[in-house]
């Protein structure tokens, strides 16, 4: 199976439950008060979010498009606008951090990721900075032995500050490409453990100034608009670069992109799309709007 068929069949839910329904209604023509009724209907069922619903309706209604189809991906296009991938540090180290709820798929991700990464040839590193959660330091070690990375880990209910520490200086003194530093997952209500992810990025910062390159947001899909108000906290606490979507496969809430990307205009980055190694995708906006469409 290749990498499109891979996406492809992680987008099923989503497309079953969101546009393959609007397209028997947009194929029918022109778009009269009762099919726009219904294709809002559909937006919001799909968890696009009423206030992005109702912009998506009018900017699709104003386009000059004669095919209703192609008025509204032109919209969805403009809407997602370009592909933001994560990026790396222009030299030396380069730290990611991942952060985001309890149960959002963070210690997967960055076990993904590791793998990603050291199949491209670069030697990786990572940091257990889970330290609330026995389970999640066992399941990080667990990635680390299944990719072949080294991880970093102290006791359960040790200082997260010290794994970090820990885990940065090693990957400066070995020359290591990267650091991925798993953290606790944590309600974005609490605002104790918010300041703790901001301690934390000011020892990456007092160890490599220019880090941690990309702070990345791990947020379940399957919840669908409760995870906009995540969002907006955690990018008002920590300084969010970009989100990680994970479950894809196992949610009829993709709409919830277009809401992310119009209401908080922070780029989604990856989506989950399975639960294989190779199961974390780059986010490609016209690979997901053709695929909605076709």
């Amino acid at each position: 199976m290749g990498i499109f068929d891979i996406f492809k069949k992680g987008l099923e839910k989503t497309k079953n439950g969101f546009l393959g329904k609007a397209l028997s209604i947009l194929k029918g023509g022109n778009l009269d008060s009762e099919k726009i009724e219904e294709i809002r209907e559909l937006l919001l069922l799909s968890d696009v979010g009423i206030s992005t619903s109702d912009y998506i309706i009018e900017r699709v209604k104003e386009s000059k498009e004669k095919d209703a189809i192609e008025a509204l991906k032109k919209v969805l296009l403009e809407l997602l606008g370009p592909d933001e991938s994560i990026t790396f540090a222009n030299e030396g180290l380069t730290i990611y951090t991942l952060v985001g709820v309890n149960g959002s798929g963070k210690t997967t991700t960055a076990g993904k990721l590791a793998f990603r990464f050291k199949k491209t040839g670069k030697r990786v590193v990572l940091g257990a900075g889970d330290t609330f959660r026995a389970a999640a330091i066992d399941q990080l070690k667990e990635w680390g032995k299944r990719v072949g990375v080294p991880v970093i880990s102290h006791q359960w209910g040790a200082d997260a500050g010290a794994v970090v520490y820990d885990t940065v200086t090693h990957a400066i003194s070995e020359g290591l490409d990267v650091a991925l530093i798993d953290t606790a997952g944590r309600l974005h209500t609490k605002d104790n453990l918010m300041r703790e992810l901001e301690k934390i990025h000011k020892i990456i910062k007092k160890l490599k100034p220019d880090q941690p390159q990309e702070v990345l947001l791990v947020l379940d899909s399957t919840i669908g608009q409760n995870a906009i108000q995540q969002a907006k906290i955690f990018g008002q606490s920590t300084g969010v670069t970009g989100i990680v979507l994970t479950k894809f496969d196992g949610t009829a809430k993709g709409g919830m992109i277009f809401s992310i990307k119009r209401e908080l205009n922070i780029p989604v980055k990856l989506i989950g799309i399975g639960e294989g190694l190779e199961d974390l995708k780059d986010f490609k906006a016209t690979e997901f709007v053709d695929e909605l469409l076709e």
